[in-house]
């Protein structure tokens, strides 16, 4: 049986970034998207993120700037929402929401036969601040993000593209790998609400710890 470690609770999180650290090896990873990476591996345990985490030109310093600019999070799920640090939020002069629940975004996907998810990027597309959009659940808002970039009545400042699944997941970060956005996806099927809250807090982070 393998012997326990005696690690201190404030110790925790530090330890497991150096074992990560340790077993991602040789794996190039750039410095800039490296805590990152490490902090998706950190939430799923997960090395694959070492390879499909996919961003774009300069995606960290573009973000941390819209996050030093106080601005609106949105997520997809209510879960994202929950996983997003409140502290860091609250440090950087930033806020954080989801539409899904509001009875505006069930009228609107039921007017317009579209999805919460789409509903909710309609809504989003009225803040008046910087926006960063977060997605952990639905391949929809990727898609309907990407409808809106490409007639121009809504661009993100930025995308975190998290969908997990199998119904146009893949073909939805497509879209958003493909277009103008600033983005950071995870390419292929995996992802999560987790995932994606995680992505954010590791961009918050890098400006407030």
């Amino acid at each position: 049986m393998t012997e326990l470690e005696f690690v201190l609770p404030a110790d925790i999180e530090r330890r497991s970034f150096e074992i990560i650290d340790s077993e991602l090896g040789e794996i190039e990873i750039s410095e800039k998207n490296k805590p990152i990476v490490m902090r998706c591996i950190h939430t799923t345990a997960d090395f694959d993120y070492a390879y499909n985490l996919c961003f774009s030109e300069n995606a960290v310093d573009c973000a941390l700037n819209i996050l030093r600019s106080g601005c609106v999070i949105v997520t997809d799920t209510n879960m994202a929402l929950a996983g997003i640090n409140k502290i860091a939020l609250k440090k950087l002069g930033c806020k954080a929401i989801c539409f899904m629940a509001e009875p505006e975004a069930a009228k609107l996907a039921e007017n317009r036969g579209i999805t919460r998810a789409a509903a909710s990027v309609e809504l989003a597309a009225q803040i008046e601040k910087p926006v960063i959009y977060v997605v952990g659940n639905a391949p929809t808002a990727l898609v309907a993000l990407y409808d809106h970039m490409k007639n121009g009545s809504f661009m993100p400042d930025f995308i975190i593209g998290m969908p997990v699944g199998f119904v146009n997941v893949v073909q939805s970060k497509e879209l958003i790998m493909n277009s103008n956005a600033n983005y950071i996806v995870a390419k292929g099927r995996k992802g999560g609400s987790n995932v994606a809250a995680a992505v954010c807090n590791g961009l918050m982070y890098m400006l407030t710890r």
